[in-house]
């Protein structure tokens, strides 16, 4: 009898959900690379796994909010802030003196911080600007289910977008950027005319509840924080991925047909 494989250990991840409120409530979200092995050419928020340098403890000099979180926290939140930059060329961060970062974030500096050339830190030391790791809201937490080869322990954060900064795609991981309203990613995905894996759907759908990014907020602040790790059940002769009920998505049951479709190389 063969043994059941040990499941891969979920390796810590960040994702940003950045809000606007003009011309409607909108987030930003960005078209994966197609050539990208996970989830290529869906449309996703900005995010990915944390790296080494998200811990570095001389990031104490450079954030606001640092003493409100943990070691864990920290690392995550600098990882989310460092994808939506590096993604999106978003940088949530303000000035020495208090006023909101507003430059246009250099694309070669960006390109080098994803390739590893530069520090993330050193470009906000740079910069002369601190990060604004209070600015983030727990939105989710979800970890990919056991039975995937590859699997995220997965923070998703709202955070309302600074109004002067413009976003663009990085054109490696991520080949597109648009503002689009959660209503309009449920349609396009319902239609097939884009490609939005289970766990972004589901919170776009969560999203699509609030009516505005403050109201967005509000609601995350006021949700009890479940993580949802998916599990597979058979149900009326079929394979479902179902989640915890009271993870605030209703009573989720999605069949894994759907599931293996979404993942499929496009």
């Amino acid at each position: 009898m063969s043994e059941k494989a040990t499941p891969a250990e979920p390796r810590p991840s960040a994702t940003i959900l950045l809000l606007r409120d003009t011309p409607e409530f909108e987030v930003l979200m960005v078209k994966r690379h197609h050539q990208i092995d996970f989830a290529s050419g869906a449309l996703v928020f900005p995010g990915g796994k944390t790296h080494e340098g998200d811990q570095d403890p001389a990031w104490a000099d450079h954030c606001i909010g640092w003493d409100a979180f943990d070691a864990e926290q920290r690392g995550l939140r600098i990882a989310a802030i460092r994808e939506a930059y590096e993604e999106a060329g978003i940088l949530l961060a303000e000035g020495l003196d208090g006023s909101d970062f507003a430059q246009v974030c250099d694309p070669e500096v960006r390109s080098a911080v994803d390739h590893g050339r530069t520090a993330f830190i050193d470009v906000v030391k740079d910069l002369d600007v601190r990060l604004r790791l209070d600015a983030l809201i727990v939105f989710a937490r979800w970890i990919t289910p056991d039975m995937m080869p590859k699997r995220f322990d997965t923070w998703f954060y709202a955070v309302r977008a600074p109004a002067d900064q413009v976003a663009a795609a990085d054109g490696r991981e991520a080949v597109d950027a648009e503002w689009i309203s959660p209503s309009e990613v449920l349609r396009l995905a319902d239609a097939g005319e884009r490609t939005v894996i289970f766990p972004t759907r589901m919170n776009v759908q969560l999203l699509a509840e609030a009516t505005s990014a403050n109201d967005c907020v509000s609601r995350a602040q006021g949700r009890k924080l479940v993580t949802v790790l998916p599990k597979v059940e058979m149900r009326d002769g079929g394979r479902f991925l179902v989640i915890p009920p009271d993870a605030g998505y209703g009573d989720v049951a999605e069949a894994m047909d759907r599931i293996n479709a979404e993942h499929a190389p496009r």
